[in-house]
């Protein structure tokens, strides 16, 4: 018994020594050499997985929640269960990596309760904003605790990381404050520093993540700066294209941008007296309809600007504010003309105002469904070209969209038209650009005849295709005489305009005939391919009951006195041979036909001497009945 208790108990030592020791080396080698930790890499992957993708901060927060009581708890870090008192985390103390993440991750809860915060924001209530900023100072203090504890336990690359972190969250802070502009700027700088630095070396997907720092959070922050402190010289499309940037670190400049371009816009509303709309002028005295008007037409000019630089997903974005600005000043204008009373000339203007706003928001509806259109033209034409290659984030576009928005460009023009057209005195303006609408209607028309051409193709029903190219061609030359009659008008548009829209009906009409002559050529082979198909079936057709292959009995019905297995074998391909589908043709004997010609001329023997006379009977009375 003594040999196996000595030969148990070092087993049970060898057992401890096997569990605790790798514990222990590991927790030696935190003390002994530096950890290295990917900040960037790591706040981003949860981030994105935990809703700040789709700007959901209060899940991210209740993310960061749940992983700080795992990591308390793994470490047996608890706070007790009696009266609550923190346990301060001492950097000296640090043994541990699951320290650092404790520390980074309270930085980001904090960061992620602001943010929550910032989206509830109704307006400029003074509590709500003390809340917003005391949960950025909470992360600023955290992110400097981690940035100390790195400096001291990681290695250079992590405590480059975990500096520039904790000095973008400063910055931040300090734009959320609106205060000491030269400070956060010198902290963005640092940050966009250390991470242009940090994003030359390491894995491709690490110098990304870099670069998307720099790009899309810091920079836009550093104009912001440099703009509030004076030294940048920011237009309306520049401040435009910041406002409409997506990004968890734009969030909080979003409502400072609205804010920036509306005391912009304010200082312009006094210069608004009234509104020129085709030849016609509307006085506009109502100070919001004025304010939402010069908004409309602000980010009109902003748009125009920024084409060049601004992508056309972006561009679409800003479509919504300039549909909400004018349907803003259309609320207005139909209250003033409910309070207008009798004043015949108050609501004559007020009614004119209200026409011309509705042709310029219609305007900007059909400028939005021409720039969807131009974006799944693209997508488009980048399928065609690389039809193998799926882009990232670009869906798949098919030509049914494109007659969808085409149909609504119609229904828009259709409605524009009536709205042109309904005075009782149309002036010259008027009357020329509703030719202009009229003509663009055809264009709009023989585009979605020809998209609709493609689809009947898809489909390989290359009649209606064919019809459809066709009708496509003849809309594109009607439209083209048009704008050639247009171009000669004197009051018509420059003529660089109408030599853009010429161009783009002369390759609209060779589309057409190129495309007709293709789905031409694929109705005749396919015709043709079916008629061959038709007579070598026909031609294949025996009803030969010599034929040898019928000799061999391979059905179950024809060899029942047989007793062999007709259902093949369990994950065999051959299937069962029971009975023949369809039956197979065999010749039966037709029905004699009979041609009887000549009875109409027969003569045919009378037949009365055969039949049976009828007795008269003679009654009571002595009369004769039948």
């Amino acid at each position: 018994m003594f040999p196996s208790w000595k030969s148990n108990r070092r087993k049970r030592n060898m057992h401890l020594t096997e569990t605790w020791v790798p514990g222990l080396l590991y927790r030696m080698s935190i003390l002994s050499i530096s950890v290295l930790l990917p900040v960037l890499q790591l706040i981003k992957t949860a981030q994105n997985e935990h809703g700040v993708r789709h700007h959901d901060y209060t899940r991210y927060r209740r993310y960061c929640t749940a992983r700080l009581r795992r990591l308390y708890k793994s470490l047996k870090f608890t706070h007790g269960r009696g009266k609550y008192v923190r346990k301060q985390i001492v950097v000296a103390n640090i043994t541990d990596v699951r320290f650092l993440h404790i520390l980074l991750y309270s930085a980001e809860r904090a960061w992620s309760y602001a943010m929550a915060i910032k989206q509830t924001l109704t307006g400029p209530s003074s509590r709500q904003r003390f809340h917003l900023a005391t949960r950025l100072s909470k992360a600023v203090k955290w992110a400097d605790l981690f940035s100390h504890a790195c400096a001291e336990k990681a290695d250079p690359k992590t405590s480059l990381e975990a500096t520039a972190y904790a000095a973008y969250m400063k910055g931040s802070y300090l734009v959320e404050r609106e205060q000491h502009w030269d400070m956060a700027l010198k902290n963005f700088e640092s940050a966009r520093v250390i991470y242009e630095e940090l994003g030359k070396y390491g894995s491709v997907e690490n110098q990304v993540l870099c670069r998307q720092r720099v790009e899309d959070e810091i920079d836009p922050n550093i104009r912001y700066c440099s703009y509030k402190m004076g030294h940048s010289n920011m237009d309306g499309a520049e401040l435009l294209k910041l406002s409409v940037e997506d990004g968890p670190a734009l969030d909080l400049l979003k409502a400072k941008l609205e804010a920036v371009l509306s005391e912009a816009r304010s200082q312009q509303t006094a210069s608004l007296t009234e509104l020129e709309w085709l030849g016609r002028k509307f006085s506009v005295d109502n100070a919001k309809i004025r304010a939402s008007i010069i908004k409309g037409q602000q980010l009109e000019k902003d748009l125009g600007e920024s084409v060049a630089t601004l992508p056309l997903e972006k561009r679409v974005n800003v479509f919504d504010k300039i549909f909400s600005a004018y349907q803003d000043a259309r609320r207005h204008i139909r209250e003033d003309m409910v309070s207008a009373g009798s004043s015949d000339g108050v609501k004559d203007n007020l009614n004119g105002l209200d026409k011309a706003v509705s042709c310029i928001l219609l305007q900007q509806t059909m400028k939005r469904n021409q720039l969807l259109v131009t974006m799944y033209k693209n997508r488009i034409s980048k399928q065609q070209q690389h039809p193998s290659k799926d882009e990232k984030g670009d869906k798949s576009v098919k030509p049914q969209e494109l007659v969808r928005l085409y149909d609504l460009l119609i229904e828009n023009l259709t409605d524009l038209i009536e709205l042109v057209t309904s005075g009782r005195m149309q002036n010259d303006e008027e009357t020329m650009y509703a030719a202009e609408l009229a003509a663009k209607k055809i264009i709009f028309q023989a585009q979605r005849c020809f998209y609709l051409g493609h689809v009947h193709l898809a489909g390989a029903k290359y009649a209606q295709s064919y019809l459809l190219y066709k009708r496509a061609h003849d809309y594109s030359e009607t439209g083209l005489r048009e704008y050639q009659q247009l171009k000669t008008q004197p009051q018509g548009k420059a003529s660089s305009e109408y030599e853009e829209l010429i161009r783009e009906l002369e390759k609209l009409l060779e589309e057409c005939r190129v495309h007709s002559c293709l789905v031409h050529a694929l109705g005749i082979s396919e015709v043709s391919k079916t008629e061959f198909s038709l007579r070598s079936g026909v031609a294949n057709i025996k009803l030969d009951s010599d034929n040898p292959s019928k000799k061999k009995a391979s059905f179950l019905l024809e060899r029942t006195d047989i007793y062999e297995a007709a259902v093949a074998l369990l994950g065999s391909k051959n299937p069962p041979q029971i009975m023949q589908l369809p039956p197979a043709f065999q010749a039966v004997s037709c029905k004699p036909i009979v041609l009887d010609t000549a009875v109409n001329t027969i003569d045919f023997p009378s037949l009365d001497a055969h039949l049976k006379k009828e007795e008269k009977k003679k009654s009571f009375f002595g009369l004769w009945r039948s």
